[in-house]
């Protein structure tokens, strides 16, 4: 009997220890074509879900001033293109943020903030991008 409750304890936390690893996406790639631009920093990928937070950038919110143009910038480098987003943490509404570049090597948020329209999120980037 006490051989049966060993092996059923092992076996589960064989099966915990599989499904920490299976929902995990730390030092993860995701990649795909961008369908959708939320805001300025934040973008859907195809079968990706939930939405992708860029690393290291800062943008307006759509209703302040500036966030229609930052939203226009990434929609405008980004939609209908095909990205790959390496993981660098999940933000508090368990979104993937992801430093994303484009199939040419041009990383998302660099583009964002050398247009202007952004800044760099120096807290999360600690000067990643050289603007801090």
């Amino acid at each position: 009997m006490n051989l049966i409750r060993a092996m059923i304890s092992v076996v589960a936390v064989l099966l915990f220890i599989a499904g920490c690893a299976l929902g995990s996406s730390e030092g993860k790639a995701i990649s795909g074509q961008v369908v959708k631009v939320i805001d300025g920093d934040s973008l859907r990928i195809t079968g990706v879900a939930p939405d992708i937070r860029l690393w290291g950038l800062d943008a307006p919110e759509w209703n302040e001033q500036g966030g229609a143009a930052a939203t226009a910038a990434l929609r405008g480098l980004s939609l209908h293109r095909y990205v790959e987003c390496d993981h660098m943490d999940t933000d508090k509404y368990n979104r993937f943020v992801g430093r994303c570049t484009l199939e040419d090597g041009r990383d998302l948020a660099a583009e964002m903030i050398a247009a202007g329209v952004s800044a760099e999120y120096c807290w999360f980037s600690k000067g990643y991008y050289g603007t801090c």
